[in-house]
């Protein structure tokens, strides 16, 4: 009997005690050592909001939470514990004497909110911004004092005036709001509305793939000192004075971040909508502001996204693949009624599926029809050629997948809008065919007038007869000439830089073609009249002879004055080069020298013995033996090559040609050439 009454006395104590350290309803500040329980509450100083404990309907569970203090029917604007509910009878948010800012529980461990490193005079208080703040109090009882904890660093499903969505450089915290998983469950659930910085630009996720975008953030009105900014595809715009919305977006060495106030546009704002607003992403992704009456509209509805459109009402809706056997006319619509007997149903009762995962899985099912959130799970109802029976006054309320006609007017417009592509379509098409009729025309004018230039060329009186070509048919030089557009730009337009030298044709030049081939271009010069017949013979000559040992002919180009002959880029020069430069013949060691002298004599005895017509070369020196990248050498410059037929021993001329120092004494002096002519050039060479 004494034992019962000590135990009534202690549980007296300790109730009165417990009832003094909780805090006044109307406190805006919570102090160190004092409690707040399921029926006590926090007050902000102008009474605009209230922190307590929150139950949602028909739920045991409690969540510590921040609401507008003259609407508790709405839901809370932030919870602390969304994810890990307490019983509400058993809740306790306080301040240890350690410093601790915990929701204390008697079914597990504490959930711990912040923790001090030193204890000492730290205490919670309610702003009229919605924040809720943790500080350690200057000694001195100034309110002054450093900010270790706000709530407005961990948003939840609301953004407020002042909140901030982004990235803090410093801690790397992200700030994001998250959904709640279903209407009346606050866990978090599928979408979330984040800032992208890169972009500025609000992005609504779901599962982490992009369902919604706001578009650029851009200047939308300067004047009457004020500068207000607009999102491309967010609504509404602030116009007319009701959606009062000030955006911004801070970028410094700490923080990227975009929040928005409100402003006050005098005569226009309502009342209600002068202080308050709060957007809200709810479970479905749209994000609407939960002010006073009359409220304001949907900012942006993600909803309303498919994939498949993100012009008009989807405005902001991202496109991606969607299933074959769903068109962009199809959409989900929440009516009245139910299906008949004729479809089969479809329950999945996993605890982890929310109302946008259910919508998904009938989506891509191609013969689901309609879909119900469940309090746990989804039903759903699959037959191609099911019925749904509207019924108003029904209970049930399911989302049925509907076809949405287009507008008549939407039908006329992408008519006209379709006639006027095929118009300029064929316009294109009709300009386009006549340039490349006329560009094919120029072309063969053009490609005439060359062979006819080279049929003037060819009947040009010199020392190479057509004639003494076997099998040639009159035909001359069996070539495809090279466009002058793309001489031009293999040579940079004949630019200095790729110029190699200059002779009595005229000047040589280095190109490189589109595929990489590198050539040497050989131009006429305009004053050589003996220019014009070595072009001829050189022409005529090369492109019938083919050795390893003589430098082969690609091409040649005619165009109006410009006469060009295209050879292979030699790209170790001459042998001159290195016989008369000290430096360089060094390189020349007696097994590169007789590989030399004899890959010359090979080319002069397939001249001389082994080609179509036997060749007097004329003109062979030091600088007309060119070496390729492996240093053999090929004989070139055939522009004072003489023809001989075979039964003829030597020829006269009165135009000698050539380089004195390499002339044979006959022909120097008398004009008399032949085979020999060659072999005592090479001679000079060899010594």
């Amino acid at each position: 009997m004494q034992t019962a009454s000590v135990t009534a006395i202690i549980s007296l104590l300790i109730f009165q005690s417990f009832s003094l350290l909780l805090v006044s309803s109307y406190d805006h500040t919570l102090k160190q050592g004092e409690k707040l329980n399921s029926s006590s509450y926090l007050v902000s100083a102008k009474r605009v909001f209230t922190l307590g404990f929150y139950t949602p309907e028909n739920s045991h569970y409690s969540y510590l939470g921040i609401w507008f203090t003259t609407n508790i029917t709405w839901n809370p604007v932030w919870l602390a514990n969304r994810d890990i509910p307490v019983y509400k009878d058993s809740a306790i948010f306080t301040i240890t004497s350690a410093g601790e800012v915990i929701i204390a529980h008697d079914r597990a461990d504490p959930i711990e909110l912040y923790s001090a490193k030193s204890g000492t005079n730290i205490t919670a208080t309610l702003l009229d911004s919605g924040n809720l703040v943790v500080k350690e109090i200057e000694t001195n009882g100034s309110s002054e004092g450093k900010v270790l904890w706000q709530s407005f660093d961990y948003p939840t499903d609301v953004l407020l005036p002042g909140m901030k969505l982004g990235v803090s450089r410093r801690t790397g915290r992200n700030w994001t709001l998250t959904s709640w998983f279903s209407g009346n469950n606050p866990a978090s659930g599928a979408f979330t509305l984040e800032w992208d910085s890169i972009r500025r630009r609000l992005v609504i996720r779901r599962r982490g793939m992009v369902y919604w975008t706001s578009g650029d953030l851009k200047l939308y009105y300067e004047g009457n000192n004020l500068k207000l900014h607009a999102f491309d595809y967010m609504f509404p715009k602030p116009e007319g004075g009701k959606f009062n919305y000030n955006f911004m977006n801070v970028s410094n060495q700490d923080e990227q971040y975009f929040t928005y106030s409100l402003f006050l546009v005098p005569y226009l704002t309502d009342e209600a909508q002068r202080n308050i607003s709060s957007w809200r992403l709810d479970y479905q992704g749209n994000v609407k502001d939960y002010d006073m009456p009359p409220y304001r509209d949907y900012i942006a509805q993600a909803d309303k996204c498919y994939g498949y459109n993100n012009k008009g009402y989807y405005s902001g809706c991202e496109l991606w693949e969607i299933p074959k056997c769903r068109n962009r006319y199809q959409e989900f619509s929440l009516e009245h009624g139910n299906f008949g007997f004729t479809v089969d149903y479809l329950f999945d009762n996993s605890s982890k599926l929310s109302h946008s995962d259910c919508r998904d899985s009938c989506w891509n099912d191609c013969n689901c029809v309609g879909f119900k959130e469940e309090e746990i799970g989804c039903s759903y109802w699959r037959g191609k050629n099911a019925r749904f029976n509207n019924n108003y006054y029904s209970r049930t309320r399911t989302y049925v997948i509907i076809s949405v006609p287009p507008k008549k007017r939407a039908i006329w417009k992408w008519i006209l809008i379709s006639a006027a592509i095929v118009v300029f379509l064929l316009s294109i098409l009709g300009a386009t065919s006549f340039f490349l009729l006329r560009k094919y025309k120029e072309g063969r004018k053009k490609k005439i007038e060359e062979l006819q230039e080279l049929e003037e060329l060819m009947k040009l009186e010199g020392y190479t007869e057509e004639s003494e070509f076997e099998n040639d048919g009159g035909k001359g030089p069996h070539l495809r000439s090279f466009t002058y557009a793309s001489i031009l730009a293999s040579t940079n337009c004949f630019s200095l830089s790729n110029k190699l030298g200059e002779g009595g044709f005229g000047p040589v030049y280095k190109g490189k073609m589109v595929e990489g081939r590198e050539i040497a271009i050989k131009l006429l010069s305009r004053r050589s009249e003996q220019g014009l017949l070595e072009f001829k013979t050189e022409l005529i000559l090369i492109s019938k002879l083919q050795h390893r040992n003589l430098v082969k002919l690609l091409d040649f180009c005619i165009h109006k004055n410009e006469k060009m002959i295209i050879y292979d880029y030699m790209p170790n020069g001459s042998l001159d080069f290195y016989l008369f430069d000290p430096a360089k013949s060094g390189q020349l060691n007696w097994e590169r020298r007789f590989n030399i002298i004899e890959g010359i004599a090979q080319g002069l005895l397939y001249l001389h013995k082994y080609s179509r017509v036997m060749i007097v070369h004329r003109d062979l020196k030091a600088s007309n033996i060119l070496f390729d990248e492996n240093m053999n050498p090929k004989i070139s410059d055939f522009g004072m090559a003489r023809i001989f037929k075979r039964d003829v021993a030597e020829a006269n001329t009165y135009k000698r040609a050539g380089t004195y120092g390499y002339m044979a004494p006959e022909y120097a002096m008398q004009g008399i050439f032949s085979v020999k002519s060659d072999i005592y050039s090479f001679g000079v060479l060899i010594l």
